[in-house]
């Protein structure tokens, strides 16, 4: 594993301070700006004991390849990795779990994204497969605007075991396809519940599809085929969310 990581962008950073700053090790923060969030950011460094280098934007912009970091770039300690060992204890501890599986979901922007509207929607873990698939990049931690600092991502080697096991534990699985019968509206959401969303473009492989218990599609009115993940994710999601608050 390695000894550290980057991290930038204003979100990224306070969630760090606020939840793991003993993981912080040096702050980069460009020169001559002056932002409140941003000062709030290098006192809270100050006081943890992190070193801090006031730099120009080109040092800053090579730190993150050229990705947006508004202003601020910090060396971290890695932050805890998830695997299946930690899917037991999650779900005991969530009561009626509630999880997003993102089968290959290559795009860091689309895997940000759906950290961020998975942790507003309440999701208790993310679990994606070790390989084909993005993991927490520093690009993926600045789109999720904090979340990935706060959500569980889970790496599982075999995502198909790991559906068996789930449904073992008493967890529904619902997989969305677009050739399913039924449409999202029709289907019932409610209790232990885990939500698998496929690839940018190819959706669900065909053994992720064959572990699912249900099969469900977004209506489609218009003439676009297919959303873009993070935004069909939402949508799927916050469906959820509105069967499980009106079952209680």
């Amino acid at each position: 594993m390695a000894q550290q990581e980057w991290l930038y962008g204003i979100h990224a950073l306070e969630s760090l301070l606020q939840r793991e700053p003993e993981r912080l090790i040096e702050l980069f923060v460009l020169k001559g700006r002056e932002d409140e969030r941003l000062t709030n950011i290098i006192n809270q460094a100050r006081r943890f004991g992190a070193s801090i280098q006031f730099c120009q934007r080109k040092t800053l912009d090579d730190k993150a390849q050229g990705e947006q970091h508004q202003g601020v770039v910090a060396k971290a300690r890695p932050g805890r990795q998830y695997d299946e060992k930690d899917l037991d204890q999650i779900l005991s501890a969530s009561g009626s779990p509630f999880l997003l599986i993102l089968d290959g979901v290559t795009d860091p922007h689309n895997l940000g994204a759906c950290l961020r509207t998975a942790d507003a929607a309440g999701v208790h873990a993310v679990v994606v497969p070790k390989d084909k698939s993005a993991s927490l990049t520093p690009t993926v931690r600045k789109v999720a605007c904090g979340a990935a600092e706060v959500i569980p991502l889970v790496q599982v080697t075999n995502l198909a075991r790991t559906l068996k096991e789930l449904q073992q534990a008493g967890v529904w699985i619902v997989g969305t396809a677009g050739e399913a019968q039924q449409d999202i509206y029709q289907a019932k959401l409610t209790g232990p519940i885990a939500l698998v969303m496929g690839a940018e473009g190819k959706g669900m492989r065909r053994l992720t599809r064959e572990h699912c218990d249900e099969l469900i599609k977004l209506p489609m009115a218009g003439s676009v085929s297919s959303l873009n993940v993070s935004v069909a994710t939402g949508i799927c999601l916050y469906e959820v969310v509105r069967q499980r608050a009106a079952q209680l």
